[in-house]
């Protein structure tokens, strides 16, 4: 009887086998040797029960039939992957030993903790925790493994998180959407997430824009110039504004004050993964989902270290291990050439920039491994020296500026000047970024400044120039995953500000599937970088604003459990209590829809034809085209817009009453334009054909 391991993909699997078992045996979804056998869960293979897997009642939408608040739970099997559940069962049967070798952190918990209790297993469990999938990693990992007990509140917190999420969704998506005859999705995150892009996109919209005007004047002692901005009140009158320059364009001037300063800035923060989503979004317009999904990838291929992680520091062993892949990386030609000038002394435990175990939760910051890659695409190179750069900066001194101060008087009238001199490049060697100074400092950037302050100057331009006030931007991705981090800047209370700063809405692994959950369900799109809400995404949030449960809108909620959450995992809070709190919670929002008024139909219900599955009307709504019988469970459905072509009324009324439309244009996900007709199928799904069957979509 050998030591079952289970890890969580088959990639995971295969990197364990290959760094503990050496030698060993391929088989139908595991790896084995006569000590140890390696599976995998293929993410979560088990989950909580749909409503209708309780009661047949369940399957229609009734406000009548709610809350459902079921007890006990119930566990329910993916039936997509339940060939390689059985599997798991078999060698679970006869092993002596299971290793949960799961991604470490709270969800990587659930999936093992579901998998044991839906199958019954009842045998010694030991915790692999590692950051990385590299052979030595994992053998280090192997050797100081604890007993999976020591994790039995972080399961706790899972199962707890996982269930409340479960009944606030399940329960409020069905009442509103009972109530309003409208598929109105509410979540326990996505929820406050819409808000928050609802929220900014109001106060875009009503702002009103102003036209000032401003002065700017460029000064010249011998070869040196600068410019200066005229301080005083904003000016509203063109013509006043035009008189201030002439006044002193031409004329001597003097520095009336002068201040130096001498800063170092050290290199930028190691990644967690919310900061390179955002940095990957802003550099290479990536979103937020497509920036995990390369990054597991790279973590996959042993590349880079656990990318789902929260912190950008890391500890006294990290060091060591920064240094050794610094030595393997300055062999490459790559790495040799960012490397020139670097200093490996600069990465140590004193270090605070860098080293902070007291800022660790769960893993370090996203690391390059000794492993290096190979056949990347361009887009995980994009990542991959995003992360290198990075890592690479730490091995260089900071950079060191002279800042600048002056005022300067021509006329009577005072100009301001802030200049930032660099003096060394330090870091920036590597990373080369550009300066981006602070608009409201207007900030000069300056290469070998040299001005004498005792000595006269001339005011050699001048000129108005007019201005707009400016609305807050719209959200990007990266902005937003960056603002879901830190959520609770805006939150007055000190203790949710805290659990805010450290959990935010949502998790690192989470919030990049919440975006596209919110695109998926037609509460949110995309016009060019920015995520606009759209008119069911408004109807939502008023909606729930208007029925009094706020709550369900406001990131202090949100705050509230991940503290609690928080505490569970750390044995301080009992995880009874928190679902009392999530039970009352739910039973709340029930009786506070069943008192709304209902909500006006935002979409014309014209019927298009038959549902092939029902045969009960389609009808369109905002985000598709869908059989009328939805909210009783039937999910027929067509989008409205299928490979970047808008599908209309017409097309689907021909898809419904001939079978097929038209041939059309599609374009792929490489932007190549291709034709194709949509194809109804027997069994309600929609396919592609193409004009020549052989031909595949681009």
């Amino acid at each position: 009887m050998s030591i079952l391991i289970l890890a969580e993909k088959p990639s995971a699997a295969r990197a364990i086998a290959d760094a503990i078992l050496g030698q060993y045996k391929r088989h139908d979804g595991y790896f084995q040797n006569e000590k140890y056998t390696v599976t995998w869960a293929v993410g979560h293979l088990i989950g909580l029960a749909n409503p209708e897997e309780y009661d047949p009642k369940y399957t229609k939408w009734d406000l009548n039939s709610l809350p459902i608040v079921p007890n006990p739970i119930k566990l329910s099997p993916n039936p997509q992957t339940k060939k390689q559940l059985q599997v798991i069962k078999k060698l679970a049967s006869s092993c002596v030993g299971i290793v949960n070798a799961t991604d470490c952190a709270r969800e990587g918990e659930l999936i093992f903790g579901y998998i044991m209790e839906y199958l019954g297993i009842n045998k010694p469990v030991k915790r692999l925790w590692t950051s990385s999938l590299t052979p030595d990693a994992i053998q280090k990992s192997f050797g100081n493994m604890k007993n999976g007990s020591d994790y039995f509140h972080l399961l706790q917190a899972a199962k707890s998180r996982s269930l409340a999420d479960w009944l606030i969704g399940i329960n409020a998506t069905r009442a509103f959407t009972a109530k309003h005859n409208e598929l109105l999705t509410v979540g326990r995150v996505q929820t406050p997430v819409l808000a928050m892009i609802y929220d900014r996109q109001k106060v875009i919209e009503a702002f009103q824009k102003s036209t000032y005007y401003v002065v700017e004047a460029t000064f010249q002692q011998g070869l040196q110039s600068y410019t200066g901005m005229w301080q005083g009140q904003p000016m509203n009158d063109l013509a006043v504004a035009g008189q201030l320059a002439a006044k002193v364009k031409g004329k001597p001037a003097r520095i009336l004050d002068f201040q130096t300063n001498d800063r170092k800035e050290n290199p930028p923060k190691l990644y967690d993964l919310t900061l390179l989503q955002q940095e990957a979004n802003a550099k290479h317009s990536l979103s937020a989902q497509k920036t995990l999904d390369i990054a597991q990838s790279l973590y996959e291929k042993q590349a880079i270290t656990y990318p789902r992680t929260s912190s950008n520091y890391v500890d006294e062993s990290n060091v060591e291990f920064m240094q050794k892949v610094f030595d393997l990386i300055i062999q490459m030609p790559f790495g040799k050439s960012l490397a020139a000038g670097a200093d490996r002394r600069l990465v140590n435990v004193q270090n605070k920039n860098l080293c902070l175990p007291d800022k660790i939760e769960d893993h370090h910051a996203i690391l390059p491994t000794e492993k290096l890659p190979q056949d990347m695409s361009e887009e995980e190179e994009h990542l991959y020296e995003m992360i290198l750069r990075r890592y690479l900066a730490h091995f260089f001194p900071p950079a060191e500026y002279r800042h600048y101060a002056i005022i300067t008087e021509v006329e009577a009238e005072c100009f301001k000047t802030n200049i930032k001199e660099l003096k060394v490049l330090g870091w920036k060697v590597v990373n080369q970024q550009e300066d981006n100074p602070d608009e409201q400092s207007q900030e000069q950037l300056q290469v070998n400044f040299n001005i004498d302050p005792g000595q006269s100057l001339q005011c050699i331009d001048s000129a108005s120039k007019e201005k707009e006030t400016k609305p807050p931007n719209y959200y990007t991705e990266g902005t937003l995953v960056a603002a879901m981090k830190t959520a609770g800047k805006d939150i007055q209370d000190p203790d949710l500000r805290e659990a805010m700063k450290d959990s935010g809405l949502g998790t690192p692994a989470t919030r990049a599937n919440i975006i596209e959950r919110l695109k998926h369900v037609g509460y949110i799109e995309t016009k060019g970088k920015r995520l606009m809400v759209t008119a069911k995404g408004r109807a939502t949030i008023e909606l729930i604003r208007q029925s009094g449960i706020q709550v369900l809108t406001s990131p202090e909620m949100t705050g509230e459990w991940e503290s609690k959450l928080n505490q569970i995992a750390k044995n301080q809070f009992p995880a009874q209590q928190y679902m009392d709190t999530v039970v009352k919670l739910t039973h709340h929002i029930i009786q506070t829809v069943n008192g709304q008024q209902t909500l006006a139909p935002t979409v014309t219900k014209q019927a298009l034809g038959k549902c092939p599955k029902c045969k009960h009307e389609v009808v369109e709504n905002q985000r598709a085209f869908a059989c009328s019988q939805q909210q009783s469970g039937c999910d027929f459905v067509v989008w409205k817009e299928i490979g970047k072509r808008k599908v209309s009324a017409k097309m689907v009324s021909d898809l419904l009453s001939k079978g097929k439309t038209a041939y059309l244009t599609f374009v792929s996900k490489k932007g190549d334009n291709y034709e194709a007709r949509l194809v109804l199928q027997s069994d309600g799904t929609i396919k592609f054909e193409y004009p020549n069957k052989s031909k595949s979509k681009p």
